[in-house]
């Protein structure tokens, strides 16, 4: 296969199914966070269409060897296979590919990628002149063992009350775009099959947090993303018996651990997951070109 041609493209809709079995079979415990298929499905709630353009993927002889997201025009998250999590030839393409706008993946300006602590693609950024960018918490939690119960109630959210879940979203981000609408598109896409959505209501009833959990499948990590609690019912505690709540889910879907990871300026949010049994990661940064 060494002198097959690496591949850059944008998928079509069919091959979407390909690109989320790839992200679910690289997960491991062993390796650093990396792009999950629980981070294209929070994206699918635009829709199968938009979530396709927004992936890039780079394959030889028909097998995917890195898969890129643009969660936003100018950040890609990226991740490789464990095959070549090390090799040149992959690490010069992606780095190419990057770096010149016209071959489709971003923008001239200052733009950003995430990829893996240790793999080429991140040193060979660095070493092309890519600055340290955001810095961002990884928080992990080993799901082997039983995991405490809240005290909360719990709600796993189905079609038909989504209403709720969107409305604590909304409150919880200080964000209008979060619709039913959108829910529904998310809730149609691919990753979600191994999803959850989960509200904690306190005693009178009423929806104080909600949290969204990804599963890549019986023995692999999953993703926590997103985890909020209404702007009325802040400071109680909701947030971190929510994201218990949220391990214990992952570990009912066979998850092996459960991974966050949050901007390392958010400092709450941190010591939210620390105090709900994660243990904080070494932090890791995005490379960023500044022109």
């Amino acid at each position: 296969m060494a002198n097959v041609a690496i591949e850059l493209s944008t998928p079509e809709v069919g091959q979407l199914g390909d690109v989320v079995r790839a992200l679910r079979d690289w997960q491991h415990d062993a390796s650093p966070l990396q792009l999950h298929p629980g981070d294209l499905g929070w994206f699918w709630r635009f829709g199968a269409e938009a979530t396709a353009a927004a992936v890039r993927t780079w394959s030889r002889g028909g097998q995917i060897l890195a898969i890129g997201f643009l969660d936003g025009p100018e950040m890609l998250r990226m991740t490789v296979a464990p095959e070549v999590w090390r090799e040149k030839e992959l690490a010069h393409q992606v780095v190419a590919d990057v770096s010149e706008p016209e071959r489709g993946v971003l923008p001239a300006g200052r733009v950003s990628v995430e990829t893996p602590d240790g793999t080429r693609v991140q040193d060979l950024l660095s070493e092309v002149g890519w600055s340290a960018g955001e810095p961002w918490t990884p928080l992990r939690r080993d799901l082997t063992g039983p995991v405490e119960q809240t005290g909360l109630r719990i709600e796993v959210i189905g079609f038909g009350q989504e209403s709720e879940f969107t409305a604590v979203h909304r409150s919880a981000w200080g964000s209008p775009r979060f619709t039913d609408e959108l829910w529904r598109a998310m809730a149609a896409g691919l990753p979600f099959t191994d999803a959850r959505c989960l509200l904690a209501y306190d005693d009178e009833g009423g929806a104080v947090a909600g949290v969204t959990v990804w599963s890549a499948g019986p023995g692999k990590p999953g993703l926590v993303e997103p985890l909020g609690v209404h702007a009325e019912h802040r400071g109680r505690g909701y947030g971190m018996a929510l994201c218990v709540a949220a391990a214990a889910e992952l570990k009912k879907l066979g998850s092996s651990s459960a991974l966050v990871c949050t901007p390392s300026a958010l400092a709450a949010a941190v010591a939210t997951y620390r105090s709900a049994g994660f243990q904080q990661l070494p932090e890791r940064l995005d490379r960023t070109r500044d022109a």
